[in-house]
This record gives C-alpha cells, sequence and structure tokens, in this order.
C-alpha cells in the first residue's frame, strides 16, 4: 500500500523523512518531520516550485513547514525559499552574504539554465536569506527528532550545508548532501566550486553519516557510503588531489 507522501509524490525515506526529484533540474528536496517542527531541505527554482512544495508537505501532514535548511547558493536549491513566509532559514556560514551580494548572478544564472526572465526576476528580488548561520555543526529540535545541520564545506561550492537525520528503531541515518553529491550524472565543479577541497568535503561528510547512512544526493537516486567514497576518489582522480 502506497503511504500519503508516495501518493503525493515523494519518496518515503523513514518515517516522517521524504525527499522529492523535481522536474526540470532533477534537484532533490527534502521533508523532515517531528512532533512540533516541519524542516524542508532546499525549496526549487523558483517561487512557484516553492508554494507547490508548501502545499504538499501541507496536504500531507495537514501542518505547515517550520524551518528551512539550504544546502548550498545554487538557484535550483534557493529560489523558491520566499514561498515559506516566516519560516526560520538555515544555511553555512557566510550564505547570507553571497546571496545578497551576488543577485544579479543568481537571477542570469537562473534564466542561464532555463527559468523565465520573469520568474527567475521575482525570485531573486524576493530572495530571502539565512537568518541562522552554521559555522561547524547545529542541532535543530523538531520535538521529538533532532536534526543535525553540518557546515561540511567547501567543496561543491563555499558554502555547503549537509542534513543529518538520525534513525530511530534501529533505522539507518539519512544524510541531506546537496550537490556534494551526484547520482544522476557526472558532478558539476562551476566557476564557484572548490575542487581541491571537494574530497576533503567528502571525507567530512562520511564521518558525519557513517558507513550505515543513506546518503541523498542533490541529483539522483539514493546511494550508500561505498558511492560516496567512489566518488570521493574520483574527484581527487579528476582535479589532481592526493588522498589524505
Amino acid at each position: 500500500m502506497r503511504t500519503a507522501w508516495e501518493e503525493a509524490g515523494w519518496e518515503q525515506l523513514a518515517e516522517g523523512v521524504a525527499r522529492r526529484r523535481m522536474p526540470g533540474w532533477d534537484e532533490t528536496i527534502g521533508v523532515i518531520a517531528g512532533a512540533s517542527g516541519v524542516m524542508i531541505v532546499d525549496t526549487g527554482a523558483t517561487i512557484r516550485d516553492g508554494a507547490d512544495l508548501r502545499r504538499s508537505v501541507r496536504g500531507v501532514l495537514g501542518r505547515d513547514v517550520t524551518h528551512i535548511a539550504l544546502t548550498h547558493p545554487h538557484f535550483d536549491h534557493v529560489l523558491g525559499t520566499a514561498a515559506f513566509a516566516g519560516v526560520a532559514v538555515f544555511g553555512a556560514a557566510g550564505l547570507g552574504d553571497l546571496l545578497r551580494r551576488d543577485r544579479d548572478v543568481l537571477r542570469h544564472d537562473a534564466i542561464r539554465h532555463g527559468v523565465g526572465r520573469d520568474a527567475a526576476a521575482e525570485a531573486t528580488d524576493l530572495l530571502v536569506v539565512p537568518h541562522h548561520h552554521v559555522h561547524g555543526q547545529l542541532t535543530v529540535d523538531l520535538g521529538d527528532r533532532p536534526v543535525l545541520l553540518a557546515n561540511v564545506g567547501p567543496g561543491h561550492t563555499a558554502h555547503d550545508l549537509a542534513v543529518l537525520v538520525p534513525g530511530r528503531h534501529g533505522a539507518p541515518e539519512i544524510v541531506f548532501c546537496g550537490d556534494l553529491v551526484e547520482e544522476s550524472g557526472e558532478p558539476q565543479a562551476g566557476p564557484d566550486a572548490l575542487p581541491r577541497q571537494w574530497p576533503a568535503a567528502l571525507d567530512r561528510l562520511l564521518a558525519l553519516g557513517g558507513e550505515d547512512a543513506r546518503y541523498v544526493p542533490g541529483h539522483g537516486a539514493v546511494v550508500d557510503a561505498a558511492f560516496v567514497r567512489a566518488q570521493r576518489d574520483a574527484l581527487a582522480a579528476r582535479f589532481g588531489v592526493s588522498p589524505a
């Protein structure tokens, strides 16, 4: 029997934890529900995406998102944030300053990748930047469910945040990786990547989740630690980084 999450177009990963692969850019959105709070991990590429996600989560849970974790500053992960009024927004230290400074860059990048000009302009004009800055690790209490936010970058960008959901009743931990990990294609190293530091970021990610965790890439299917380790090795070879 399909769960309420699956009926609404989400992939359920554990009790109260789900994710959706968005159409268009295949970015992953995560949801973590506790007794008194609901966190969404990333918000999509437009305000319309964000509004659709907000309505979908409310339809499944009967309550609204209370927290947002932004994994990194790319348009397909942050431009839906303005659809979540009054929600506490978390990001890696420095992410807010970057988004304020580079609104025009973000808008042009969204348009270059196919977002309509009006939608990109609206989303960047109304862009909500993080209220809470994660320097090392920060635990957010969603009621009966603590969620650990970890600044594990730099790597894919200078501001990479991972989200760790502890397992319940013997279930494995779940780690939302942002684009530090990609399964549906080769990891993308744009002009804001720090490629020589990326393998070390994946080492920190593996230390965070451990061998038995389920790792949720920014794009693609859920993977295991062996996949993350292999991607780390491939990135080290690609960018000429010697093993630690």
